[in-house]
């Protein structure tokens, strides 16, 4: 059983930063295809970054191209999203997501919440 936990997440001001942890169990991060996505209040969960395979490209949610960056870390098993410049529009929970021979699984969330 594949199980992901995140943490990072916490209260930061406008045009801060933050970096978030998923550590994964139960799985090996560069076998299986791993993102990022969020939930504001009253909003869909959205897509927020993801990698399709380990060293392969990442593909970003157009509000956050070019402030947000996607890694893994193959050794520690665990993935991150390192976030600048962030904006209150960023404010939402983050989950950590894997999928698995087509199963999704997905972590508790973390909250991130950025004040103006």
């Amino acid at each position: 059983q594949v199980q992901l936990v995140e943490s990072g997440g916490g209260l930061v001001q406008v045009g801060g930063s933050l970096r978030l942890s998923c550590a994964v169990s139960g799985g090996t991060v560069s076998m299986f295809p791993m993102g990022w996505f969020r939930q504001a209040p009253g909003k869909e969960r959205e897509l927020v970054a993801k990698s399709i395979w380990s060293g392969g490209p990442t593909s970003y949610a157009d509000s956050v191209k070019g402030r947000f960056t996607f890694s893994r870390d193959n050794a520690k098993n665990t993935v991150y999203l390192q976030m600048n410049s962030l904006k209150p529009e960023d404010t939402a929970v983050y989950y950590c997501n894997a999928r698995v021979r087509s199963t999704d699984y997905w972590g508790q969330g973390t909250q991130v919440t950025v004040s103006s």
